[in-house]
Protein backbone atom coordinates (compact mmCIF):
# COMPACT_ATOMS: atom_id res chain seq x y z
CA UNK A 1 0.00 0.00 0.00
CA UNK A 2 1.20 3.51 -0.70
CA UNK A 3 -0.24 4.91 2.52
CA UNK A 4 -2.80 7.12 0.77
CA UNK A 5 -5.82 7.69 3.00
CA UNK A 6 -8.98 6.02 1.73
CA UNK A 7 -12.57 6.89 2.54
CA UNK A 8 -16.07 5.89 1.52
CA UNK A 9 -17.31 6.31 -2.04
CA UNK A 10 -20.57 7.88 -3.10
CA UNK A 11 -23.08 6.31 -5.48
CA UNK A 12 -26.09 8.28 -6.66
CA UNK A 13 -27.64 5.06 -7.96
CA UNK A 14 -28.41 1.86 -6.06
CA UNK A 15 -25.36 -0.39 -6.18
CA UNK A 16 -27.39 -3.06 -7.95
CA UNK A 17 -27.62 -0.67 -10.91
CA UNK A 18 -23.87 0.02 -10.96
CA UNK A 19 -22.27 -3.43 -10.65
CA UNK A 20 -22.93 -6.47 -12.85
CA UNK A 21 -21.52 -9.15 -10.53
CA UNK A 22 -21.50 -9.62 -6.76
CA UNK A 23 -18.47 -11.61 -5.57
CA UNK A 24 -19.89 -12.90 -2.30
CA UNK A 25 -17.97 -14.25 0.64
CA UNK A 26 -19.87 -17.08 2.30
CA UNK A 27 -19.49 -17.42 6.08
CA UNK A 28 -20.68 -14.17 7.65
CA UNK A 29 -22.25 -12.89 4.43
CA UNK A 30 -24.51 -15.63 3.05
CA UNK A 31 -24.63 -17.85 6.13
CA UNK A 32 -23.43 -17.92 9.72
CA UNK A 33 -22.68 -21.39 10.98
CA UNK A 34 -25.44 -23.70 9.80
CA UNK A 35 -28.04 -21.02 9.03
CA UNK A 36 -28.56 -18.49 6.26
CA UNK A 37 -28.17 -14.87 7.26
CA UNK A 38 -31.78 -13.68 7.74
CA UNK A 39 -33.24 -12.33 4.51
CA UNK A 40 -30.23 -13.17 2.35
CA UNK A 41 -31.80 -15.94 0.18
CA UNK A 42 -34.54 -13.53 -0.88
CA UNK A 43 -32.06 -10.69 -1.46
CA UNK A 44 -29.96 -12.95 -3.68
CA UNK A 45 -33.04 -13.85 -5.74
CA UNK A 46 -33.74 -10.13 -6.15
CA UNK A 47 -30.18 -9.50 -7.27
CA UNK A 48 -30.47 -12.14 -9.98
CA UNK A 49 -33.84 -10.72 -11.03
CA UNK A 50 -32.08 -7.36 -11.48
CA UNK A 51 -29.48 -8.94 -13.78
CA UNK A 52 -26.61 -9.24 -11.31
CA UNK A 53 -24.44 -12.35 -11.62
CA UNK A 54 -23.62 -14.07 -8.33
CA UNK A 55 -20.24 -15.60 -7.57
CA UNK A 56 -19.78 -17.39 -4.25
CA UNK A 57 -16.09 -16.92 -3.43
CA UNK A 58 -14.56 -18.72 -0.46
CA UNK A 59 -11.13 -19.07 1.14
CA UNK A 60 -12.17 -22.50 2.39
CA UNK A 61 -10.39 -25.20 0.36
CA UNK A 62 -11.94 -28.16 2.16
CA UNK A 63 -15.05 -28.74 0.03
CA UNK A 64 -15.38 -28.98 -3.76
CA UNK A 65 -17.76 -26.51 -5.46
CA UNK A 66 -20.57 -29.07 -5.80
CA UNK A 67 -20.62 -29.62 -2.02
CA UNK A 68 -20.63 -25.87 -1.38
CA UNK A 69 -23.47 -25.39 -3.89
CA UNK A 70 -25.49 -28.17 -2.25
CA UNK A 71 -25.05 -26.52 1.14
CA UNK A 72 -26.28 -23.22 -0.29
CA UNK A 73 -29.31 -24.88 -1.88
CA UNK A 74 -30.11 -26.53 1.45
CA UNK A 75 -30.23 -23.01 2.92
CA UNK A 76 -32.62 -21.77 0.24
CA UNK A 77 -29.99 -20.14 -1.98
CA UNK A 78 -30.14 -21.13 -5.63
CA UNK A 79 -26.55 -22.06 -6.54
CA UNK A 80 -24.85 -24.26 -9.11
CA UNK A 81 -21.32 -25.65 -8.77
CA UNK A 82 -20.22 -23.26 -11.51
CA UNK A 83 -21.32 -20.32 -9.31
CA UNK A 84 -18.78 -21.31 -6.65
CA UNK A 85 -15.08 -20.43 -6.74
CA UNK A 86 -12.81 -21.75 -4.01
CA UNK A 87 -9.25 -21.08 -2.92
CA UNK A 88 -8.55 -24.73 -3.81
CA UNK A 89 -9.27 -23.96 -7.47
CA UNK A 90 -7.07 -20.87 -7.36
CA UNK A 91 -4.29 -22.83 -5.64
CA UNK A 92 -4.48 -25.61 -8.23
CA UNK A 93 -4.19 -23.01 -10.99
CA UNK A 94 -1.05 -21.61 -9.35
CA UNK A 95 0.45 -25.11 -9.12
CA UNK A 96 -0.39 -25.88 -12.75
CA UNK A 97 1.47 -22.76 -13.86
CA UNK A 98 4.63 -24.05 -12.14
CA UNK A 99 4.82 -27.75 -13.05
CA UNK A 100 4.45 -29.83 -16.26
CA UNK A 101 1.05 -31.25 -17.18
CA UNK A 102 0.33 -34.57 -15.49
CA UNK A 103 2.73 -33.91 -12.60
CA UNK A 104 2.26 -35.45 -9.19
CA UNK A 105 1.35 -32.93 -6.50
CA UNK A 106 1.51 -33.64 -2.78
CA UNK A 107 -1.77 -32.60 -1.13
CA UNK A 108 -1.72 -31.42 2.46
CA UNK A 109 -5.47 -30.96 2.62
CA UNK A 110 -8.70 -32.58 1.54
CA UNK A 111 -11.08 -33.44 -1.27
CA UNK A 112 -11.45 -29.85 -2.47
CA UNK A 113 -7.77 -29.65 -3.40
CA UNK A 114 -7.69 -33.14 -4.92
CA UNK A 115 -10.61 -32.42 -7.22
CA UNK A 116 -9.23 -29.02 -8.26
CA UNK A 117 -5.89 -30.58 -9.19
CA UNK A 118 -7.50 -33.35 -11.24
CA UNK A 119 -9.57 -30.78 -13.16
CA UNK A 120 -6.30 -29.25 -14.36
CA UNK A 121 -4.71 -32.57 -15.31
CA UNK A 122 -2.52 -32.98 -12.23
CA UNK A 123 -2.22 -36.09 -10.06
CA UNK A 124 -2.76 -35.66 -6.30
CA UNK A 125 -0.58 -37.83 -4.05
CA UNK A 126 -0.27 -38.14 -0.29
CA UNK A 127 3.37 -39.01 0.40
CA UNK A 128 6.77 -37.43 -0.10
CA UNK A 129 7.99 -40.82 -1.32
CA UNK A 130 5.71 -40.39 -4.38
CA UNK A 131 8.24 -37.84 -5.65
CA UNK A 132 5.83 -34.95 -6.19
CA UNK A 133 6.71 -31.98 -8.37
CA UNK A 134 5.01 -29.52 -5.98
CA UNK A 135 3.15 -29.26 -2.68
CA UNK A 136 -0.26 -27.65 -2.19
CA UNK A 137 -1.79 -27.04 1.23
CA UNK A 138 -5.31 -26.15 2.31
CA UNK A 139 -7.52 -26.55 5.35
CA UNK A 140 -9.52 -29.69 6.02
CA UNK A 141 -10.98 -30.67 9.42
CA UNK A 142 -9.59 -34.22 9.12
CA UNK A 143 -6.01 -33.10 8.44
CA UNK A 144 -3.66 -34.99 10.76
CA UNK A 145 -0.04 -34.96 11.90
CA UNK A 146 1.04 -37.45 9.26
CA UNK A 147 -0.18 -35.21 6.44
CA UNK A 148 1.66 -32.21 7.92
CA UNK A 149 4.77 -34.32 8.36
CA UNK A 150 4.69 -35.47 4.71
CA UNK A 151 4.56 -31.84 3.66
CA UNK A 152 7.62 -31.09 5.77
CA UNK A 153 9.49 -34.09 4.38
CA UNK A 154 8.78 -33.08 0.79
CA UNK A 155 9.61 -29.40 1.19
CA UNK A 156 12.68 -29.28 3.38
CA UNK A 157 15.73 -28.65 1.22
CA UNK A 158 13.96 -29.68 -2.00
CA UNK A 159 13.08 -26.34 -3.58
CA UNK A 160 9.69 -27.75 -4.66
CA UNK A 161 7.00 -25.13 -5.37
CA UNK A 162 4.72 -24.72 -2.36
CA UNK A 163 1.28 -23.17 -2.80
CA UNK A 164 -1.01 -22.43 0.16
CA UNK A 165 -4.74 -21.93 -0.32
CA UNK A 166 -4.80 -19.18 2.34
CA UNK A 167 -3.11 -18.05 5.53
CA UNK A 168 -6.17 -17.54 7.76
CA UNK A 169 -4.86 -18.30 11.24
CA UNK A 170 -8.28 -19.21 12.63
CA UNK A 171 -11.52 -20.78 11.48
CA UNK A 172 -14.90 -20.38 13.22
CA UNK A 173 -16.65 -23.55 14.35
CA UNK A 174 -19.82 -24.35 16.24
CA UNK A 175 -17.68 -24.73 19.38
CA UNK A 176 -15.63 -21.56 18.96
CA UNK A 177 -12.48 -20.44 17.18
CA UNK A 178 -10.12 -23.18 16.01
CA UNK A 179 -6.74 -23.23 14.21
CA UNK A 180 -7.09 -22.38 10.53
CA UNK A 181 -4.95 -23.14 7.50
CA UNK A 182 -2.46 -20.42 8.37
CA UNK A 183 -1.69 -22.10 11.68
CA UNK A 184 -1.20 -25.45 9.90
CA UNK A 185 0.99 -23.81 7.26
CA UNK A 186 3.11 -22.44 10.10
CA UNK A 187 3.57 -25.98 11.42
CA UNK A 188 4.82 -27.23 8.05
CA UNK A 189 6.97 -24.12 7.64
CA UNK A 190 8.68 -24.83 10.94
CA UNK A 191 9.54 -28.36 9.79
CA UNK A 192 10.53 -27.32 6.26
CA UNK A 193 12.43 -24.17 7.31
CA UNK A 194 10.75 -22.11 4.58
CA UNK A 195 7.50 -20.32 3.69
CA UNK A 196 4.99 -20.94 0.84
CA UNK A 197 5.99 -19.51 -2.54
CA UNK A 198 2.50 -18.19 -3.22
CA UNK A 199 -0.80 -17.82 -1.36
CA UNK A 200 -3.90 -18.26 -3.53
CA UNK A 201 -6.73 -17.08 -1.29
CA UNK A 202 -7.89 -13.69 -0.06
CA UNK A 203 -6.50 -11.10 0.39
CA UNK A 204 -4.20 -12.07 -2.48
CA UNK A 205 -5.04 -11.84 -6.17
CA UNK A 206 -5.19 -15.47 -7.40
CA UNK A 207 -8.67 -16.24 -6.01
CA UNK A 208 -10.12 -13.06 -7.49
CA UNK A 209 -8.38 -13.72 -10.82
CA UNK A 210 -9.78 -17.25 -10.84
CA UNK A 211 -13.25 -15.85 -10.20
CA UNK A 212 -12.98 -13.45 -13.13
CA UNK A 213 -11.68 -16.30 -15.30
CA UNK A 214 -14.71 -18.45 -14.48
CA UNK A 215 -17.46 -15.83 -14.21
CA UNK A 216 -17.69 -13.06 -16.79
CA UNK A 217 -18.01 -9.56 -15.36
CA UNK A 218 -17.20 -6.05 -16.49
CA UNK A 219 -17.69 -4.36 -13.11
CA UNK A 220 -17.82 -6.62 -10.04
CA UNK A 221 -18.25 -5.63 -6.42
CA UNK A 222 -16.80 -7.72 -3.60
CA UNK A 223 -19.23 -8.27 -0.71
CA UNK A 224 -17.59 -9.41 2.50
CA UNK A 225 -17.59 -9.30 6.28
CA UNK A 226 -13.83 -9.41 6.93
CA UNK A 227 -11.58 -6.39 6.59
CA UNK A 228 -8.30 -8.31 6.32
CA UNK A 229 -9.40 -10.76 3.62
CA UNK A 230 -12.48 -9.63 1.68
CA UNK A 231 -11.94 -5.87 1.77
CA UNK A 232 -8.15 -5.80 1.53
CA UNK A 233 -8.37 -8.42 -1.22
CA UNK A 234 -10.79 -6.28 -3.23
CA UNK A 235 -8.38 -3.36 -3.03
CA UNK A 236 -5.47 -5.60 -4.07
CA UNK A 237 -7.26 -6.59 -7.26
CA UNK A 238 -8.73 -3.16 -8.05
CA UNK A 239 -12.38 -4.01 -7.32
CA UNK A 240 -14.86 -1.97 -5.30
CA UNK A 241 -16.15 -3.48 -2.06
CA UNK A 242 -19.13 -3.51 0.27
CA UNK A 243 -18.64 -4.44 3.91
CA UNK A 244 -21.68 -5.98 5.61
CA UNK A 245 -21.93 -6.19 9.39
CA UNK A 246 -23.47 -9.67 9.57
CA UNK A 247 -20.20 -11.49 10.26
CA UNK A 248 -16.97 -10.92 12.16
CA UNK A 249 -16.49 -7.16 11.72
CA UNK A 250 -18.17 -4.93 14.29
CA UNK A 251 -18.41 -1.16 14.53
CA UNK A 252 -15.35 -1.00 16.78
CA UNK A 253 -13.05 -2.77 14.30
CA UNK A 254 -14.55 -0.80 11.39
CA UNK A 255 -13.56 2.45 13.11
CA UNK A 256 -9.99 1.20 13.48
CA UNK A 257 -9.62 -0.09 9.91
CA UNK A 258 -6.28 0.87 8.36
CA UNK A 259 -6.42 2.53 4.96
CA UNK A 260 -5.77 -0.69 3.00
CA UNK A 261 -8.71 -2.43 4.70
CA UNK A 262 -11.39 0.23 4.30
CA UNK A 263 -14.44 -0.66 2.20
CA UNK A 264 -15.77 1.59 -0.52
CA UNK A 265 -19.30 1.09 0.81
CA UNK A 266 -20.64 -0.15 4.14
CA UNK A 267 -24.05 -1.37 5.26
CA UNK A 268 -25.57 -3.35 8.09
CA UNK A 269 -26.81 -6.06 5.72
CA UNK A 270 -26.69 -7.08 2.08
CA UNK A 271 -29.79 -4.94 1.57
CA UNK A 272 -27.28 -2.08 1.14
CA UNK A 273 -26.84 -3.27 -2.47
CA UNK A 274 -30.33 -1.97 -3.25
CA UNK A 275 -29.68 1.57 -2.05
CA UNK A 276 -27.69 4.58 -3.16
CA UNK A 277 -24.84 5.67 -0.90
CA UNK A 278 -24.13 9.23 0.15
CA UNK A 279 -20.86 10.32 1.73
CA UNK A 280 -20.86 12.18 5.06
CA UNK A 281 -19.96 15.87 4.85
CA UNK A 282 -17.38 17.32 7.20
CA UNK A 283 -18.63 20.46 8.91
CA UNK A 284 -16.65 22.16 11.66
CA UNK A 285 -14.97 18.91 12.71
CA UNK A 286 -18.16 16.85 12.63
CA UNK A 287 -19.36 14.44 9.94
CA UNK A 288 -23.00 14.86 8.95
CA UNK A 289 -25.27 12.63 6.88
CA UNK A 290 -29.09 12.60 6.77
CA UNK A 291 -29.59 13.71 10.36
CA UNK A 292 -26.64 11.80 11.77
CA UNK A 293 -23.70 13.70 13.22
CA UNK A 294 -20.54 11.97 14.41
CA UNK A 295 -17.20 13.27 15.61
CA UNK A 296 -14.07 12.27 17.48
CA UNK A 297 -13.57 14.24 20.68
CA UNK A 298 -9.85 14.35 21.48
CA UNK A 299 -8.16 14.45 24.84
CA UNK A 300 -4.42 13.99 24.64
CA UNK A 301 -3.55 10.79 22.77
CA UNK A 302 -7.11 9.40 23.04
CA UNK A 303 -10.08 10.14 20.83
CA UNK A 304 -13.64 9.23 21.75
CA UNK A 305 -16.04 8.52 18.89
CA UNK A 306 -19.28 10.31 19.70
CA UNK A 307 -22.66 10.38 17.93
CA UNK A 308 -24.19 13.81 18.54
CA UNK A 309 -27.44 13.35 16.61
CA UNK A 310 -29.31 10.49 15.00
CA UNK A 311 -31.22 10.19 11.75
CA UNK A 312 -33.71 7.66 10.47
CA UNK A 313 -31.41 5.33 8.50
CA UNK A 314 -28.98 3.35 10.68
CA UNK A 315 -26.81 2.72 7.63
CA UNK A 316 -26.17 6.46 7.31
CA UNK A 317 -25.16 6.50 10.96
CA UNK A 318 -22.65 3.72 10.32
CA UNK A 319 -21.15 5.72 7.47
CA UNK A 320 -20.96 8.92 9.53
CA UNK A 321 -19.16 7.15 12.37
CA UNK A 322 -16.71 5.42 10.03
CA UNK A 323 -15.89 8.68 8.24
CA UNK A 324 -15.23 10.50 11.51
CA UNK A 325 -13.06 7.72 12.92
CA UNK A 326 -11.01 7.27 9.75
CA UNK A 327 -10.35 10.98 9.41
CA UNK A 328 -9.10 11.14 12.98
CA UNK A 329 -6.86 8.10 12.44
CA UNK A 330 -5.46 9.58 9.21
CA UNK A 331 -4.68 12.89 10.90
CA UNK A 332 -3.15 11.22 13.98
CA UNK A 333 -2.05 7.63 13.17
CA UNK A 334 -1.14 6.86 16.81
CA UNK A 335 -4.47 8.09 18.16
CA UNK A 336 -6.10 5.62 20.56
CA UNK A 337 -9.79 5.38 19.66
CA UNK A 338 -12.37 4.88 22.38
CA UNK A 339 -15.49 3.42 20.71
CA UNK A 340 -17.19 1.93 23.79
CA UNK A 341 -20.01 4.45 23.66
CA UNK A 342 -21.13 3.21 20.25
CA UNK A 343 -22.58 0.02 21.73
CA UNK A 344 -25.75 1.84 22.74
CA UNK A 345 -26.23 3.80 19.49
CA UNK A 346 -27.69 0.97 17.41
CA UNK A 347 -28.78 -1.34 20.20
CA UNK A 348 -32.42 -1.25 19.04
CA UNK A 349 -31.92 -0.81 15.30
Amino acid sequence: MNGTARGLKASTEPLVEVYDCAMLDLDGVVYVGGDAVPGVPDLLRQLRDRGVTLAFVTNNAARPPAAVAQHLNDLGVDARPTDVVTSAQAAAREVASRVPAGSKVLVVGGEGLEQALRELGLEPVRGASDQPAAVVQGFHPSLDWKALAEGGYALRGSGLPWVASNLDLTVPTAHGIAPGNGALVNAVAAAADRRPDVVAGKPYRPLFDETVRRIASDKPIVVGDRLDTDIEGALNCGADSLLVMTGVTDVHSLCRAPSQQRPDFVGWTMDALFHDHSVPVRNDGRFELSGWTAAVDRRGDTGTVVVHSRGADPGDGLRAVAAAAWQARDETPDLQLDTAGLDDVWRHR
